[in-house]
């Protein structure tokens, strides 16, 4: 039987992917530094059990709380209660950072943008059609309501 985690799978369904991992390694040390493959798999098993252990800390941290999802305040307070103080700055950094990116990422145009930009009236529209095809399933009824036209101009 295989050796268990604390989440019930087996210990290759928690690793992280290696060609990521390699190229993290390669890129933290000099050029003319060459890691053995052995050294690597060590380093990839290290990184997975650094992440069981602050995501189990973090977890206590939350439940203490008596919250449901793990924030990174608790992250950060785990990296604390587990004696790593010194990189909870750097943490914190790179946390900002990456809010920092997304925020930015999304506001270019997230999931739910095509690119375009939508005038304040196409906005309203597609509210309401939204919000049509919301009461229309919520009555029952499996037809969309009809898509309003293009307004056409008296000329044609």
């Amino acid at each position: 039987m295989e050796p268990m985690d604390i989440v019930g799978k087996s210990k290759e369904d928690a690793s992280l992917p290696k060609a990521t991992m390699t190229k993290i390694i390669k890129e933290m040390l000099p050029p003319d530094v060459r890691v053995a493959r052995d050294a690597q798999d060590l380093l990839i098993e290290c990184c997975v059990e650094f992440i069981n252990l602050v995501s189990s800390e973090s977890n206590e941290v939350c439940s203490k709380e008596e919250k449901r999802t793990i924030a990174p305040e608790h992250v950060l307070k785990a990296l604390e209660v587990l004696g790593f103080s010194e990189y909870i700055e750097e943490v914190y950094a790179a946390y900002e950072q990456h809010r920092i990116e997304t925020m930015q990422d999304s506001l270019k145009g997230g999931k739910w943008s095509n690119g375009a930009e939508m005038t304040e009236e196409e906005a309203l529209a597609e509210q309401q059609r939204m919000f049509a095809e919301a009461r229309a399933r919520m009555n029952g009824s499996n037809t969309a309501p009809k898509q309003p036209e293009p307004e056409q101009s008296l000329e044609s």
